[in-house]
């Protein structure tokens, strides 16, 4: 009986831990693909912007490097499933070996417990930098000049 207990709260709290595991971090995450964020300070004014025909290829260009980086992000999970496991040592012609690492982090568990602990609510957060994305427009999509003084007359009229 008591065996079956064990296992009973064991199964509970995996399904719990499974359950708080997706729900909460996507609490944290809220959706935003209806937000935008605004332009930095540095855009190109009217008189400064490239031809449509560059900014067409760059657009282009980034897209496809994107692709290419996705594809080699991919590689190299799939090759880190096997290199990871083993151990150090010389493998024809290739060293696998282990460096410690000069990055850091901040220890959030241990700030929070240390924020809890003196009682100063939760810890400060800071959004990032708006991310870039790019994708392909719709062959009927109208565009519209960049918003100046003439061309909101225009579409006011």
């Amino acid at each position: 009986m008591i065996r079956f207990a064990s296992r009973a709260r064991r199964a509970f709290r995996t399904a719990a831990d499974a359950v708080r595991s997706i729900t909460v971090p996507a609490a944290l995450v809220r959706s935003r693909a209806d937000e935008t964020a605004p332009d930095p300070a540095d855009v190109y004014g009217p008189d400064e912007m490239s031809a449509p025909e560059a900014i067409k290829e760059a657009a282009a260009d980034y897209a496809a490097a994107c692709d290419r980086t996705r594809a080699g992000e991919r590689g190299k999970r799939k090759a880190r499933k096997i290199l990871d496991r083993l151990p150090a040592g010389n493998y024809g012609g290739w060293i696998v070996e282990r460096i410690p690492s000069s990055r850091q982090t901040p220890d959030l568990d241990s700030i929070r417990a240390t924020y809890k602990r003196l009682g100063l609510g939760p810890v400060p957060m800071r959004t990032c930098a708006p991310s870039l994305r790019i994708t392909a427009a719709a062959a009927d999509v109208v565009t519209f000049p960049a918003v100046t003084e003439p061309a909101t007359a225009q579409l006011a009229a």
